[in-house]
């Protein structure tokens, strides 16, 4: 494991849109960003105003006078591209195809997205139905943007909590357009120990044989507030939950993922205290 400078990390949080989306790239310069996160509508309705060409400009503008090098968004919370309602399931594609659309415009790189939930169906039925979804999207647009796959803590019927659920899924899709984000707090609350070097390396070998590195195109880097294999989706700020500091370690050191976008997900604080707290320690952890 190598480190990359300090200069180089693509290292940030997911930002706030208040106020309009051209001001993450402020944000962002607060906290020295170089890569972020946002929503491109608010992520728990399914109605949003359209962007309009100002917006678009502002954004892109703002975006070429900031040090923010990746921007990644991520899709609203109410999609379920593998539910077996058919007028669930049709709504969320419409509304995946208009965060595509706003991606595209925004000129953001890639759209992260939860594999959804089967609803009882079962595992099979719903990525079947996933893949039967992606493939709808895929045929009316989209094409520009990479859609990320988001790993799951597998809460109730949710799926992806397990890396055989999404290389499945993967293995259907066109590689071209889609990839993996690899949450940090979800894979260990689905079981997978990255709190030491033993097993984030085994992690990294089942990564590396059914999904290939080559698809990881940005991590999530949260802690997690529940135990090993809990299935409970709770983020906690780096270091401070029960994946710990080794962890972190372990991912900012590895050369593999050197020019991979990290971003955190966890409350600012006052004045963006506890982003500086946590944005600093993974720095800190890159060096060897």
């Amino acid at each position: 494991m190598v480190d990359p400078a300090p200069s180089q990390l693509l290292l940030g949080t997911h930002v706030s849109i208040a106020g309009g989306m051209e001001q993450v790239f402020s944000r962002a310069g607060l906290i020295g960003a170089t890569a972020i996160q946002v929503f491109t509508r608010n992520a728990s309705r399914w109605q949003a105003p359209p962007l309009t060409e100002d917006t678009v400009a502002a954004f892109r503008a703002a975006r070429q006078a900031s040090a923010v090098r990746s921007v990644a968004a991520h899709s609203s919370y109410l999609l379920n591209l593998a539910s077996p309602d058919p007028d669930q399931r049709q709504r969320s594609i419409l509304t995946c195809l208009d965060e595509l659309d706003r991606c595209r415009r925004l000129g953001i790189e890639s759209l992260v997205i939860h594999p959804g939930s089967h609803k009882g169906e079962g595992v099979a039925a719903g990525l079947t139905t996933l893949c039967r979804s992606f493939e709808q999207i895929c045929r009316q647009g989209g094409e520009e943007v990479t859609i990320l796959l988001e790993n799951t803590a597998g809460q109730g019927h949710s799926l992806g909590a397990s890396l055989d659920e999404l290389a499945w899924a993967l293995e259907r899709l066109d590689h071209g357009r889609f990839g993996v984000c690899f949450d940090t707090c979800h894979a260990f609350a689905a079981g997978y120990d990255i709190s030491s070097s033993q097993g984030y390396e085994q992690l990294m070998e089942q990564v590396d044989r059914l999904i290939g590195f080559d698809l990881v195109q940005l991590f999530h880097l949260n802690d997690s507030k529940k135990p090993l294999g809990s299935r409970v989706d709770r983020h906690e700020h780096v270091g401070q939950g029960l994946i710990g500091v080794e962890g972190f370690r372990c991912l900012m050191q590895d050369q593999r993922f050197a020019d991979c976008p990290k971003i955190i997900e966890t409350p600012p604080g006052e004045s963006n205290c506890h982003d500086l707290e946590n944005l600093a320690l993974l720095r800190q952890l890159a060096q060897p």
